[in-house]
């Protein structure tokens, strides 16, 4: 029997079909389907379903919702390791404060493009960043691409309607960078500002960074770990996500310079509270008890910081940024600059500062006028 009709009431008939084979089981598998309508479309539907079943594309009836799904597969991926827990923590706000309240009651397999797309004009409208859109997008779209793949839904309808495009514009960077290191120099957290601003590093990494991994007679870094804070696990260290994240970074002087009178003050310190000679595995960074400090309060720190030097938009990451935006601009690499800030592939590097390129292009206009250039 390949399928069968049979009458519910006048306008309400019962689908019943045979599913193909349980692949665990080998049994057969009978579906029922409820469906109101003519007696002419519940045959079709009835022959859309075996042909489904035929071709493979048959998807099991479920009352799964979207936010269950979705809040299931973050927990999955934080538990294999797939994604780290400070990621599972973004993953999870997302979730909550962006996709639950608007499609989170919404059944999985009933879940279409034109609903993906009011969402998206739903965020838009209340304000919500295009940027923040797209990421919470890509996290419902991770999620229903494991679905399509188990057989939990026919399609990732995510893949047919695409995010909002991001405003291609400048992220907020210094513009004034000797200005900057004048106003912070006097402050605690000149150091770690200079290691993200002449390096390029993550607040994570440079909270992480030990003395044993500091070389200053030969100007050199080594970035092995970062630091991370989550409400599951609370602050703990962790390795980079890719092994690019694992480099040796060149200095230049006034980064050697700060990193002298920063390890020269922590020693002059240990002195004073007759803590002894400095362990060579001592953070640069650390609590009176020598352990990390917490990534948060550092980061808000430093916002109280840049409110009072003037520099209210520039957040710690944007130092990052600028260090990138300064190479850029001084016709380095692009592989270079990728490896300096560990970045998987150049690829990602260019998808960041695409606009940098774009707006700083006077070196490729002098180089053709110079090989023009009559001598």
């Amino acid at each position: 029997m390949k399928g069968h009709l049979r009458p519910r009431g006048k306008r309400s008939f019962e689908l019943k079909f045979d599913a193909g084979r349980d692949p665990f089981t080998g049994q057969r598998k009978i579906q029922y389907v409820s469906f109101r309508g003519t007696k002419r479309e519940a045959q079709t539907k009835l022959a859309e379903l075996i042909a489904s079943v035929a071709q493979g594309s048959h998807v099991e009836p479920s009352k799964a919702t979207v936010a269950d799904f979705a809040r299931a597969r973050v927990d999955q991926w934080e538990a294999s390791g797939a994604i780290s827990g400070r990621t599972a923590q973004r993953y999870r706000q997302l979730v909550e404060n962006q996709i639950a309240p608007h499609l989170g009651d919404k059944a999985l397999q009933k879940l279409s493009r034109l609903d993906v797309e009011g969402w998206h004009t739903t965020l838009r409208n209340s304000g919500l960043a295009a940027r923040t859109i797209g990421h919470a997008h890509r996290v419902l779209s991770k999620a229903l691409g494991d679905a399509e793949i188990d057989g939990a839904v026919a399609k990732n309808v995510c893949k047919l309607q695409r995010a909002p495009k991001v405003p291609d514009t400048d992220k907020a960077i210094v513009q004034d960078v000797p200005g900057l290191v004048d106003k912070l120099r006097a402050d605690r957290l000149y150091v770690p500002a200079m290691l993200a601003l002449f390096a390029g590093l993550r607040l994570g990494e440079v909270l992480a960074l030990r003395w044993s991994r500091v070389d200053l007679d030969r100007g050199v870094i080594k970035i092995r770990e970062a630091l991370e804070s989550t409400k599951a696990h609370g602050v703990r260290f962790k390795e980079p996500k890719s092994r690019a994240g694992r480099r040796d970074i060149t200095l230049p002087e006034i980064l050697v310079d700060a990193l002298r009178e920063h390890r020269k003050a922590a020693l002059e310190l240990r002195m004073k509270l007759g803590a002894g000679r400095l362990p060579d595995d001592a953070l640069l960074f650390a609590n009176l008890a020598g352990g990390p400090l917490q990534p948060s309060n550092v980061s808000s720190d430093w916002g109280e910081v840049a409110e009072r030097i003037g520099e209210p938009d520039v957040t710690f990451h944007a130092l990052r940024h600028t260090h990138a935006s300064q190479l850029i601009s001084e016709g380095v690499d692009i592989v270079t600059i990728s490896k300096r800030l560990g970045h998987a592939k150049p690829s990602v590097t260019l998808a960041i500062y695409a606009h940098v390129f774009r707006t700083d292009d006077r070196k490729a206009a002098a180089a053709i006028n110079a090989a023009l250039a009559v001598s």
